[in-house]
């Protein structure tokens, strides 16, 4: 199979979790890239069955009104039962890195609001250390040189991504060369950085179950 084919399985297997996990009436979050995308488009036939959805990014809240699924902004809903969102790269312990995409602060709200955050990937994102995939941090403008020196103290390399301004109007430093042991504690040692919004770990608030796409099937892992 394809990394597109396995995207598209593990995609529909997230559509037929929703559908079975997610009473009808509800507000679904729903993530940002290519992964999640295809959950989109496998999301869009039972559209009729749900209030609408919560979307992490403007590409997302795009893709989903294209369907006409209903956006609503998260401070207007009490409840998310199921968020799906994809993964850059996801340990056995189902911590992350996210934000390969730039929306990683909304995809990490949304996520903290959520009953259970499923994480769709194809098996190539499933690892045993985190840090091959640089490690992205949202920064404010004005404390971007600061922040980059401040990371670099942790053992990696910090570029700031040309081109990139988020959703929230603010830079994106990824981290290279990370190996990563201890997501938790490293999360929060980052977050404490003046100047940053939040990185791209979530291990604080890690997927609650694993929908990975594989060769022999989707597998579920909990």
């Amino acid at each position: 199979m394809t990394q597109d084919e396995l995207k598209q399985a593990v995609a529909q297997a997230a559509a037929d979790y929703v559908a079975e996990h997610a009473a009808a009436g509800s507000i679904i979050g729903v993530g940002t890239g290519s992964t999640a995308n295809f959950f989109i488009d496998a999301l869009a036939p039972l559209k009729s069955k749900y209030k609408g959805a919560v979307a992490s990014s403007e590409a997302t809240r795009q893709r989903l009104e294209a369907h006409g699924i209903t956006v609503f902004d998260l401070n207007d809903v009490d409840n998310i039962p199921v968020y799906v969102d994809g993964a850059d790269e996801i340990d056995a312990g189902l911590n992350m890195i996210k934000g390969g995409g730039a929306a990683l602060t909304r995809e990490k709200i949304v996520a903290a609001v959520a009953t259970t955050f499923v994480c769709i990937a194809d098996g190539s994102k499933l690892v045993d250390t985190m840090g091959k995939f640089p490690l992205p941090v949202e920064v404010i403008p004005m404390a971007s040189a600061y922040v980059a020196r401040e990371l670099a103290k942790l053992g990696g390399t910090p570029v700031l991504r040309a081109g990139c301004v988020t959703d929230n109007g603010n830079l994106i430093i990824d981290v290279k060369g990370l190996s990563i042991t201890d997501p938790k504690g490293l999360e929060a040692q980052i977050n404490q950085i003046t100047g940053v919004v939040t990185n791209g770990l979530f291990a604080m608030r890690p997927a609650n179950v694993l929908l990975l796409g594989t060769s022999e099937g989707v597998k579920t892992i909990v």
